[in-house]
C-alpha cells in the first residue's frame, strides 16, 4: 500500500524517516504548495527577504497547532520589527487553511502541502500523514536556524530569542 503524498507505508506512519533534516548553510528549499484559496504557490518565492521563518504544524483546528498558531499571532509585532516573513505550513486542504486563519485572525500566511512536498524538501518527518512541528529560519535563501522540536506555547519566544544571534 502507497498512501497519499507517494511516500513509503513507513514513513507515513512515521516509523521511517521522510528524508534528511536540513541543515544549517544549506540552500533553502523550493516546494510546491497551495494558498488559501488553491493557487499554486512556490515557496521560492518568499526567499530573498531578510528572514523567511517557515513552521510546519501537524493539523489546524487541533489544540496544539491552535496554540502555537495563537503564540505566532501574539507575537507577529515583533517578529515583524525584525523583517520575519511568518509561514505556516500543514497537510490541510487549502479551505480548511483559510478557515483555520480567519478563525483566528492570523497576520500571516498558511500554506497547503496536500503531497507533502515541502515536507519532504526540508526533510520533516511524517506522522500518520501529518508533518511533526518544526520551524526553519531562512536568511535570505540560505538555513540560519532551525527546531526540530518546536514546542507550542514557546515557539514564538524560541524564534525571537534564535533572532538575537542575528
Amino acid at each position: 500500500m502507497t498512501p497519499p503524498g507517494g511516500i513509503g507505508l513507513l514513513a507515513w506512519l512515521g516509523l521511517a524517516p521522510n528524508g534528511r533534516p536540513l541543515e544549517l548553510g544549506e540552500t533553502a528549499p523550493d516546494a510546491r504548495v497551495f494558498d488559501v484559496r488553491g493557487e499554486e504557490v512556490w515557496l521560492r518565492h518568499f526567499y530573498g527577504r531578510p528572514f523567511t521563518l517557515i513552521y510546519f504544524f501537524p493539523k489546524a483546528n487541533t489544540y496544539g497547532c491552535t496554540k502555537q498558531a495563537c503564540g505566532l499571532r501574539e507575537n507577529f509585532e515583533p517578529l515583524k520589527a525584525r523583517d520575519v516573513t511568518v509561514i505556516g505550513i500543514s497537510a490541510d486542504r487549502p479551505e480548511t487553511q483559510r478557515r483555520f486563519s480567519e478563525k483566528l485572525h492570523l497576520p500571516f500566511l498558511l500554506l497547503a502541502d496536500p503531497k507533502h512536498e515541502a515536507a519532504r524538501a526540508f526533510g520533516v518527518p511524517l506522522v500518520a500523514g501529518f508533518p511533526r512541528r518544526q520551524a526553519f529560519l531562512i536568511r535570505g535563501d540560505t538555513l540560519v536556524w532551525r527546531d526540530l522540536h518546536a514546542e507550542t506555547t514557546r515557539h514564538a519566544a524560541t524564534v525571537l530569542r534564535a533572532l538575537d544571534q542575528f
